[in-house]
């Protein structure tokens, strides 16, 4: 997190889980960066990352996604991938935060 900081970075999470699930998971893996629910899919909608019915028991999740959006609203760089598995390392995402500034 320091080096997120550093770069002007702040991480934050959407996910379709309850709050309660999102804290439990952050809980057990460490996490410290937010992580916000929208249980109904309405910003990941807005964003194109809707996976129907990709989750357990055939419930809709978020797609893997990663953005740096710039303080005016802006996302100046972006990662999309169709497998949950496929996400872009945090040292990839620092190295395009400190090439944006």
């Amino acid at each position: 997190m320091p080096e997120f900081e550093a770069a002007g970075v702040r991480p934050v999470a959407i996910s379709v889980d309850p709050p309660e699930v999102s804290r439990n998971l952050a809980n057990k893996a460490g996490y410290t960066f937010a992580i916000l629910s929208d249980p109904d899919a309405t910003v990941i909608r807005q964003y194109h990352l809707l996976h129907p019915a990709g989750g357990p028991d055939g419930h809709d999740i978020a797609r893997p996604a990663e953005f740096l959006v710039e303080s005016s609203k802006i996302a100046r760089w972006t990662n999309f991938t169709e497998d949950v598995r496929v996400r872009a390392r945090a040292q990839e995402m620092l190295a395009a935060a400190r090439q944006l500034r």
